[in-house]
């Protein structure tokens, strides 16, 4: 199968500002439509409890959409104040598998609320990892199974002094990211 893909992850990590369409051949395309499944067939080959309990998931978008609008007010206000670079949307909310033409209504619908919920996860991540770096940039004592983008950053553990000498620098010390990203 011959696909365009889309631009890779460029530097650290960061998404690509202006992404590729991703496009199909038409081979491709029949190949995707030989692969669907019909939403009455998904559903009819889904396990009770599964169904059952996917109003419990679905409910969670009423906290997120809560959530989503707590934190873009905060970012919004606080961020300009702090001279914290704001965090981009765009990078994080990623809404591309919809076109996907072997995915039924079911399975589509579950890829949005899923991209929703994981990229509003990893953006909210990114902002709280930029006013730690602003308020709190200490490392942990103990290590951390995951780390933010801004954590090398820190400053030691138990370092009083590089805290009360560095503090400030490492505060405003947002040079990696670029401007635009604002």
């Amino acid at each position: 199968m011959k696909k365009r893909q889309p631009k890779p992850l460029t530097g650290k990590g960061k998404a690509s500002h202006k992404p590729e369409r991703v496009t199909f051949s038409l081979e491709d395309l029949i190949e995707h439509r030989r692969h669907k499944i019909s939403s009455w067939k998904h559903l009819w080959n889904t396990r009770l409890l599964v169904i059952l309990s996917s109003p419990l998931i679905y409910a969670c978008v009423l906290p997120f959409l809560l959530v989503d609008a707590s934190v873009s007010l905060y970012q919004f206000v606080c961020f300009p104040i702090y001279g914290i670079p704001k965090v981009r949307r765009k990078d994080y909310l990623v809404f591309d598998r919809g076109v996907l033409a072997y995915l039924n209504t079911i399975e589509k619908i579950g890829c949005i609320y899923c991209s929703y919920a994981n990229g509003l996860l990893a953006l909210i991540t990114e902002i709280a990892a930029r006013t730690e770096q602003h308020f709190c940039p200490i490392k942990h004592a103990h290590r951390l199974a995951t780390t933010s983008s801004r954590y090398d950053k820190y400053l030691p553990y138990g370092n009083a002094r590089a805290y009360r000498e560095q503090s400030e620098a490492v505060a405003q010390d947002y040079t990696d990211i670029a401007p635009d990203a604002e």
